[in-house]
C-alpha cells in the first residue's frame, strides 16, 4: 500500500512538472507568430481584441495583418456576406454569385443570380441576392446554390439585412424598404424611408436604412415597420453596421464615418477618413470597425473611433467571418482576406 502511495505521488509530481514545462514552451511558441509577422512586414499593431475571439486565438491571429489572400471571383463584385463557413460575393457585371470557402479561399461554386446582382445576405440557411436591374431578390440554398425562388420588391433593390425572421431590402429607386418573410419570400410590407435608401442593418429590435440621397439614416421597428426616427449623418451615407450598442455609417462624399447611439439615434461622433477617397462599406469584427473605400481599407477602434490601421486597397463590400475580414475589389474581380 505504501509503495502504491509513493508511486502515485511521484506520478503527480511528474505530471505537474511536465505541465509547467509545456506551459513555458507554449509561452515561447506564442511569441513566434508575432515575430514571424514582423519579419513578413505585417503592421506591428497588436490586435487587442484577439483575446475576445476564440477563433483568433486558435489561428494565432494576434496582429492586424495586411491582406494575405486574394481570391478571383466574378466580374465586379459588390456585396459580400458570410454564411457561417463560406464567403459569398454578388458579381454585378456577370450576373452571378461566387461561393468561397472561408478557411481555405477555395472557390466552391459560381451560380446564376438574375441580371444585376448587387447585395447578398444570409438568413441562416439561404443566401438572398438583390437584383438592381430587375427589381427582385433571389433566394439560393446556401449548401449548393440552387435557386429556390425569385420575389418582386421595390425599384432598384440594393443591400439587405436579416432580422432573425425576415429579410429587409432597401429600394433606392422608390425611397422604400421591403420586408420579406424568409421562409417563403412573401411580402409582409413596404415602408417609406428617406431619399434613395441603399443599405440596411439590424440592431436586435430595429432595422436601419442609410438614405444615400437624403444624407440621413432611418430607424424602423422590425415588428411592424413603424418609423422610429430619421437622423442626419454625412453626405451620401452608404455602408451601415451595428457594433452591439452603436450604428456606424460610411458617408461616401463627405469622407467621414458617423457613430450613432442605436437606442435613440444621437450622433456620438464623426470621424474623418482619407480625403477625396470616399468610404463605401463597413463591418464590425467584435473590436474594430473596418471601412472599405476607393483606395483603402481603414480600421477604427469601435470604442473611440481612433484609427489603428490603414491598408492601400480599392474595395467595396466588406464582411467579417468570425476571425478575418473579407473585402470585395470591384475593379479587380477579387476578394481580399485580412
Amino acid at each position: 500500500m505504501k509503495a502504491r502511495i509513493v508511486i502515485g505521488v511521484s506520478l503527480i509530481v511528474v505530471v505537474l512538472a511536465m505541465a509547467n514545462l509545456f506551459a513555458g514552451q507554449a509561452q515561447k511558441v506564442a511569441i513566434q507568430p508575432a515575430q514571424a509577422g514582423q519579419l513578413q512586414m505585417q503592421p506591428p499593431k497588436l490586435d487587442a481584441g484577439a483575446h475576445l475571439n476564440p477563433l483568433k486565438i486558435a489561428l494565432l491571429h494576434w496582429y492586424l495583418a495586411d491582406t494575405s489572400t486574394s481570391v478571383t471571383v466574378g466580374s465586379q463584385p459588390y456585396g459580400v456576406c458570410f454564411d457561417g463557413a463560406n464567403i459569398w460575393t454578388a458579381n454585378f457585371a456577370d450576373n452571378t454569385v461566387t461561393k468561397v470557402q472561408a478557411n481555405t479561399g477555395q472557390v466552391l461554386g459560381t451560380f446564376n443570380a438574375g441580371s444585376g446582382p448587387y447585395g447578398v445576405t444570409f438568413d441562416g440557411a439561404h443566401i438572398w441576392v438583390s437584383d438592381a436591374n430587375f427589381n427582385t431578390v433571389t433566394k439560393l440554398r446556401a449548401s449548393d446554390g440552387k435557386t429556390l425562388g425569385t420575389f418582386t420588391v421595390g425599384k432598384t433593390p440594393e443591400w439587405m439585412t436579416f432580422d432573425g425572421q425576415d429579410i429587409w431590402v432597401s429600394n433606392g429607386g422608390d425611397n422604400t424598404v421591403t420586408k420579406l418573410r424568409a421562409i417563403d419570400g412573401k411580402t409582409l410590407g413596404t415602408f417609406p424611408v428617406g431619399n434613395a435608401p441603399i443599405a440596411m442593418a439590424f440592431d436586435g429590435t430595429a432595422v436601419w436604412a442609410s438614405n444615400y440621397g437624403g444624407n440621413t439614416v432611418t430607424k424602423l421597428r422590425a415588428s411592424d415597420g413603424a418609423v422610429l426616427g430619421t437622423f442626419g449623418v454625412g453626405i451620401n451615407p452608404l455602408g451601415i453596421a451595428f457594433d452591439g450598442a452603436s450604428m456606424w455609417v460610411a458617408n461616401r462624399n463627405s469622407n467621414t464615418v458617423t457613430k450613432l447611439r442605436a437606442s435613440d439615434g444621437t450622433v456620438l461622433d464623426t470621424f474623418p477618413t482619407p480625403p477625396s477617397d470616399g468610404p463605401y462599406g463597413i463591418a464590425f469584427d467584435g473590436t474594430y470597425i473596418w471601412v472599405s473605400g476607393d483606395s483603402y481599407v481603414l480600421v477604427l477602434r469601435a470604442s473611440d473611433g481612433a484609427q489603428v490601421a490603414s491598408h492601400q486597397l480599392q474595395s467595396e463590400g466588406i464582411a467579417f467571418d468570425g476571425a478575418y475580414i473579407w473585402a470585395a475589389g470591384q475593379n479587380f474581380n477579387a476578394l481580399y482576406k485580412f
